[in-house]
C-alpha cells in the first residue's frame, strides 16, 4: 500500500517542525498523538493485508486487537527515533500482556475461574502408610463472550490465569474481531455515489476511546461536553490534507486515496446472504416536554447505512447532520442518543477548541429529558436507539428499544429506581430504610447502587475511606482511629468491605479489638466535591460500615428526588438526619436538568385521575397507608409475620379502570421475598402483609403510583398510557403468603429451648398475673398481643387489658386477633375470662398518659433492647414514678447467654456463613436490638430504680438456671410497689394528660335480666 509512504514523510515533518521549538505545550504533544492516530487508522483500515513496512509486521498481531492508537504510537517512536529528538535507548517496549490486552476488549465479560489442582506426591519413603500431599498447584478455566479456554497447571495462581489468556488470545475467533470503526467504513463503502467511502465525524467521536482520551488531555473541558472532540477530529482532519479529505460543510472524513478494489469487493461480499431489510424499535424523544416519547421503527438493510437511515427519520439528508452521544446506560451498551447537528459551529475553523466555550449554542432548543438521559447537552428531536458495531463481530449490532426501556433508563437515574430494577419488582420493592444483614438484604447492595448512581450521572466514583478504632480506646479518645482507603486495602481487604468476602482467622482476632466507621465522598468529573458523609455509627465489620454509609447517602438523595420543590432548609434538615453534608452549589449544578424533567412529568400526570371516594370501599381500609377495598380470605394459620422475619409472598399487579370494565397486568411474581420491618417493599403492601398469615390471599386497591414507575413496569406501554388517560384508575395487588421465616433471634431460641424462650417468657407472665389476683393490666410494648391472646386461655381476674406500642401494623394485628376472640368468648355459653373492656394505644411507652395510670400490674416482654440505652433509663422512671403500677414486670435478654445460643443455633440456608465468625461470636441476637445488658448491668438498672421510686425487687428469668452459668437465657425483675405514690411525683393537669391514640376498643356487650 502507497498509503504508508505518505504517512511516514508527512511525520518526519511534524516532529521536525516540533523538534526546533525551544518549548512544546504539553497539549501540543497530545495534538500530535491525535493526528497519527486519525491518520494511521483509515491508512490501516484494510486488515485484511499486512504492512509493507517490515519493522511493523512484528507488531500487526496486536494492532488488529489493540486499535490503531497501538499502532500510531509505534509510529511516532520509530519517527522520533530517526529524528534524534530521543535517544533509541530511551524507547520503552510497549509490550501489552493477553491478559491486559483481553480486559481491554472484554473488560468484566472476561472470567476467571481457578482451581486447585493436587498432584501425587512421589513417595519417598516406601512403606510409610501415612499418605504423601503432592505440590498444590492452579488451573485456570477462561470463560470469554464467544470462547472457553482451559489453561495447564501452575504453582502460581497468575500464572494460571495468564497462560489461559495466552490461548484465547492465540484463538482465530478471537482475533477475527474488528475495531468498531471498521464496521463503519465498510458500511460507507457500500453507499452509492458521492457518499462512497465517507464517514461521520460523529461515530468517530464516540466509537475511539483513545480519541476522546487524547481530546479530554488537550482540553479537560471535553469530558462535560464531548461534542468537543469533533472539532478536535476535523481540525486534526485539515492538517493531514495529505492523506485524510473533509468536506467543508458537512462533518464528513474519508481517505483521500481510494481504497483497493478488493477491499471495497470484500466489504460488499459480506453483507450477501442476509434478509434484505431488519426493522428496529427504538424510541422518539421530542423536544418539547408537552410531547411523549413514542415507538419508531429503523428499517436497515444490509447494503444500507444505519446512520442514513436515523438521519432520515430525524428529517435530514444525511449522516453527515446527526449527531451521536455518548453511552446512555451501562458502558458496555450501544445504546446512544442520535440527534440534530448545528454544524456552523463545529465546522468553524476559526473557533479554538482548546478555548471552546463549556457548551456549544445551537439553534435547536435543548432536549431535557435526551440531556437528562445521557448527561450531556442534547438538543432538538433525538432517537433513543441501541445500534452499532462492536469489538466482537464483523456484523451490525441492535437490539430493540421501547417506551418501556426508556422508562426504565429513567427511573435507574434515582437510588430508589436503581433498587427497584435490581429486584425486578419496579412497583413493589422500595430502597430499605437500614442494612440489617446481608442475610436478609436483597437486590443490589447499597454500595453497588451508589456506585451505580455516580455512573449514571457522569460523576467520579465514590471514595471510601474505613476509620478503625480500637474498642479500649472508643471512650477514651475517639479521633484516634486510623483512616484506611478502600483504594489502599489488599486484594482481601478490598473485598470484604465491597461485602463479598471471607475474613481469614487472623485477620478475625485483629477485627474483633476494633470497630468501623466509613467516611463516603462523592466528586465531579472536575474533581469537585459535592457530597461527603461520615455516620458516627461504629460497626464490627468493615462492609456494614461501608454498606450502612452508602445507604445514608442513598436514602438522602432519594429524599431529594422524592420532593425536588423541598425548600433549602428542608433538605438541609434531611441531610443532617442522615450525616450528610453537600456543597449546594456544586450539588444543584450537577443535578439541574432534575427539576425540570420532574415538572414535565408533574404536569403529565395532572392528566390522570384516580378512583373517587365514591367508588372506594371504605369499610376495608388501613388508615394511613392510603389501602382501600382489602379483602382477605383464607382460614387463619396462626402463623403471622413479625419485625425481623423473612416473607416470601407471590403477587401481581394490575392496572383498572373505574368499575374494573379494563384491567392490564403490569407485574407478577411468583416468589418474591423481603425483611418486614426494614422498609424493603411500599408500605401499603407491607400494612396488608403485617395482617395475613400464612396461607391467606389478600387483595387490595390504592391510588396510582407515578406514571414514570407504570410505564417503566408495564410491557405494553401504548396501552398502559390510554388506560391511564382514558378514565378513573387506580392500582390493584393480589398476594398470597407463601411462607414466613422467622428472625434470627427466634430461631436461635427454637434450637435450644422447647417450648421455645418466647412462649416461656410468656408463660412466666401469666402465672404472676394470675397469682396477683389483678383486675387491670398494661402492656407496654405489646406489639402483635402474644401476652394478651395468651391471656385470653386461661381463667383470671382480670377485667380490663391495655396494650401500648409504637407499631401500627402490630397494634393492627393485635387487634384482629383479640376482637376475634373476644368475640367468640362472649358468644359463648360459659366465658373463661371476666374481661370488660379492651383498649390498644398508639404511641411511646416513654411519655406520659393518665389514662395508664395506677393499673394492677405492668408487664414489658423484651421491649427494653429495642430502645436506646437512654430511653430504657427513662421508661423505667416514667413507669415507676408516673405510671406507678402495684406490679411491673420486665424481661430483657441477658448478653453473657449468647455465645451458648450461637454456638446452638441451627445454620439455615439464609443464613450467611460470614456472619458466623469468632470476631462477632457475642453479638446481639437481634439486628434491632440497641443494647443488650449483662446480669450485672441489668440488675443494677433495676435495683437504683427500684430504689429511687419506693419499690423492691426480685430477679428471676427463664432459659436455663441461675445457679449455673451464665445464668438465664432471659432475665427478669418483677418490681413491687411499697407505698403509694406521692404528690408531687403525680404530673398535673392529670386528666388533660392524653397523648396517646386509641387504636381499638372494646366493651363486653352487656345483658339485660
Amino acid at each position: 500500500m502507497q498509503s504508508n509512504v505518505t504517512l511516514i514523510p508527512w511525520l518526519r515533518h511534524v516532529t521536525e517542525s516540533n523538534r526546533k521549538r525551544e518549548s512544546r505545550p504539553e497539549n501540543e504533544k497530545w495534538r500530535l498523538f491525535l493526528y497519527v492516530h486519525l491518520a494511521s487508522y483509515l491508512e490501516t483500515f484494510e486488515t485484511y493485508q499486512p504492512l509493507p513496512n517490515p519493522n511493523l509486521l512484528r507488531i500487526w498481531r496486536h494492532r488488529k486487537t489493540e486499535t490503531a492508537f497501538w499502532l500510531a504510537h509505534i509510529h511516532t517512536q520509530m519517527i522520533l527515533m530517526e529524528t534524534g529528538v530521543i535517544p533509541a535507548d530511551a524507547v520503552r517496549k510497549t509490550t501489552l500482556s493477553a491478559k491486559a490486552i483481553i480486559h481491554q476488549k472484554f473488560a468484566n465479560k472476561a472470567y476467571y475461574k481457578v482451581e486447585e489442582v493436587e498432584e501425587p506426591a512421589e513417595n519417598e519413603c516406601p512403606g510409610l502408610a501415612i499418605p504423601q500431599k503432592g505440590p498444590c498447584l492452579y488451573r485456570c478455566h477462561l470463560q470469554l463472550p464467544e470462547i472457553s479456554v482451559v489453561s495447564g497447571t501452575f504453582k502460581k495462581k497468575k500464572d494460571a490465569e495468564q497462560s489461559a489468556a495466552e490461548i484465547a488470545y492465540s484463538e482465530d475467533e478471537f482475533l477475527s474481531s474488528l475495531h468498531p470503526l471498521s464496521g463503519h467504513i465498510r458500511a460507507a463503502l457500500q453507499r452509492e455515489g458521492d457518499l462512497c467511502g465517507l464517514v461521520p465525524a460523529s461515530v468517530m467521536a464516540v466509537c475511539d476511546s483513545k480519541l476522546s482520551n487524547l481530546c479530554k488531555a488537550i482540553n479537560p473541558k471535553v469530558e462535560s461536553n464531548p461534542l468537543l472532540v469533533i472539532q478536535f477530529i476535523m481540525r486534526a482532519a485539515k492538517r493531514l490534507s495529505a492523506i485524510v479529505a473533509t468536506s467543508e460543510e458537512k462533518l464528513w472524513i474519508w481517505r483521500q486515496n481510494p481504497y483497493p478494489p478488493e477491499i471495497v469487493e470484500s466489504s460488499s461480499n459480506q453483507t450477501s446472504g442476509f434478509p434484505p431489510s431488519t426493522s428496529i424499535e427504538a424510541v422518539w424523544i421530542p423536544c418539547s416536554l408537552e410531547k411523549t416519547v413514542e415507538t419508531v421503527t429503523l428499517d436497515v438493510s444490509p447494503a444500507g447505512y444505519y446512520m442514513d437511515v436515523i438521519a432520515k427519520k430525524l428529517g435530514l439528508p444525511d449522516a453527515a447532520c446527526v449527531l451521536v452521544s455518548r453511552n446512555v446506560g451501562k458502558a458496555s451498551s450501544e445504546t446512544r442518543l442520535y440527534f440534530v447537528a448545528d454544524q456552523s459551529y463545529l465546522l468553524d475553523p476559526s473557533s479554538d477548541p482548546p478555548n471552546a466555550k463549556d457548551s456549544l449554542h445551537f439553534e435547536e432548543s435543548l432536549n431535557a429529558r435526551a440531556s437528562y438521559l445521557s448527561v450531556q447537552d442534547i438538543y432538538g428531536d433525538a432517537i433513543l436507539a441501541s445500534i452499532g458495531y462492536t469489538w466482537k463481530s464483523k456484523e451490525l449490532f441492535y437490539e430493540d428499544v421501547t417506551v418501556q426501556s426508556y422508562y426504565r433508563m429513567l427511573i435507574s437515574k434515582i437510588p430508589s429506581g436503581i433498587y427497584k430494577l435490581s429486584r425486578e419488582a419496579v412497583l413493589t420493592a422500595e430502597l430499605p430504610l437500614a442494612f440489617t444483614t446481608r442475610t436478609y438484604w436483597r437486590g443490589s447492595s447499597p454500595r453497588e447502587i451508589l456506585c451505580m448512581f455516580c455512573r449514571q450521572h457522569r460523576l467520579s466514583e465514590p471514595v471510601f475511606t474505613i476509620v478503625s478504632t480500637p474498642i479500649n480506646i472508643l471512650s477514651e479518645s475517639p479521633g484516634s482511629g486510623r483512616k484506611l482507603k478502600v483504594t489502599d486495602l489488599t486484594e482481601e481487604e478490598i473485598e470484604q468491605v465491597n461485602g463479598c468476602g471471607v475474613a481469614t482467622s487472623e485477620r478475625e482476632s485483629a477485627e474483633s479489638a476494633l470497630t468501623y466507621q466509613c467516611e463516603v465522598k462523592i466528586f465531579s468529573k472536575c474533581q469537585d466535591l459535592i457530597i461527603e458523609c461520615f455516620p458516627k455509627d461504629s460497626f464490627k465489620k468493615q462492609s456494614d460500615a461501608v454498606q450502612n454509609t452508602a445507604l445514608n447517602i442513598l436514602s438522602w438523595l432519594n429524599v431529594y428526588f422524592g420532593d425536588l420543590d423541598m425548600p433549602q432548609e428542608k433538605l438541609n434538615s434531611a441531610a443532617h438526619n442522615f450525616n450528610v453534608r453537600f456543597l449546594h452549589e456544586s450539588f444543584f449544578k450537577e443535578f439541574a436538568l432534575c427539576r425540570a424533567i420532574h415538572y414535565a412529568y408533574q404536569s403529565e400526570n395532572h392528566g390522570i385521575e384516580p378512583l373517587e371516594e365514591s367508588h372506594m370501599s371504605l369499610l376495608n381500609t388501613v388508615p394511613g397507608h392510603g389501602v382501600f377495598s382489602l379483602i382477605i380470605e383464607g382460614p387463619d394459620s396462626g402463623v403471622c409475620p413479625s419485625n425481623g422475619s423473612l416473607l416470601f409472598i407471590s403477587y401481581s399487579v394490575s392496572l383498572v379502570t373505574e368499575g374494573e370494565h379494563m384491567r392490564q397486568i403490569l407485574e407478577s411474581s411468583d416468589e418474591f421475598e423481603f425483611e418486614i420491618g426494614a422498609g424493603a417493599v411500599i408500605p401499603h403492601l407491607e400494612a396488608v402483609v403485617t395482617q395475613m398469615s400464612i396461607g391467606q390471599s389478600a387483595c387490595f386497591k390504592m391510588d396510582l403510583a407515578p406514571k414514570e414507575f407504570i410505564l417503566a413496569a408495564a410491557i405494553d406501554s401504548a396501552r398502559s398510557l390510554s388506560l391511564l388517560l382514558s378514565k378513573s384508575c387506580c392500582l390493584e395487588y393480589s398476594i398470597t403468603l407463601l411462607r414466613v421465616t422467622e428472625p434470627l433471634e427466634d430461631r436461635m431460641e427454637q434450637a435450644f429451648f422447647s417450648p421455645p424462650l418466647s412462649k416461656q417468657r410468656v408463660e412466666y407472665a401469666v402465672q404472676h398475673i394470675r397469682e396477683s389476683c389483678a383486675t387491670t393490666l398494661v402492656d407496654f410494648g405489646c406489639g402483635s398481643g402474644s401476652l394478651l391472646d395468651s391471656l385470653l386461655n386461661y381463667p383470671t381476674s382480670l377485667e380490663k387489658i391495655v396494650g401500648i406500642d409504637i407499631s401500627l401494623k402490630s397494634l393492627t394485628r393485635a387487634a384482629k386477633i383479640l376482637h376475634t376472640k373476644l368475640g367468640k368468648n362472649t358468644h359463648g355459653s360459659a366465658p373463661i375470662t371476666g374481661i370488660k373492656s379492651a383498649i390498644l394505644y398508639d404511641g411511646s411507652i416513654t411519655v406520659f398518659d393518665s389514662r395508664l395510670c395506677n393499673f394492677d400490674i405492668g408487664t414489658c416482654l423484651e421491649v427494653i433492647e429495642h430502645m436506646e440505652e437512654d430511653q430504657a433509663r427513662l421508661f423505667g422512671d416514667v413507669v415507676l414514678s408516673s405510671f406507678s403500677p402495684k406490679i411491673l414486670i420486665v424481661s430483657t435478654p441477658n448478653y453473657e447467654y449468647n455465645v451458648i445460643l450461637q454456638k446452638a443455633s441451627l445454620p439455615s440456608q439464609e443464613e450467611d456463613p460470614d456472619e458466623k465468625t469468632n470476631s462477632q461470636s457475642c453479638k446481639f441476637r437481634n439486628h434491632d436490638h440497641k443494647f443488650e445488658w449483662t446480669r450485672e448491668q441489668f440488675n443494677r438498672w433495676a435495683t437504683e430504680a427500684a430504689a429511687k421510686h419506693n419499690y423492691s425487687v426480685e430477679f428471676s428469668g427463664v432459659g436455663g438456671s441461675s445457679d449455673l452459668e451464665p445464668g438465664f437465657a432471659s432475665q427478669i425483675a418483677v418490681f413491687r410497689r411499697m407505698s403509694r405514690p406521692q404528690g408531687d411525683n403525680i404530673p398535673k393537669d392529670v386528666d388533660l394528660a392524653h397523648h396517646h391514640t386509641v387504636i381499638w376498643e372494646w366493651n363486653a356487650p352487656t345483658y339485660s335480666t
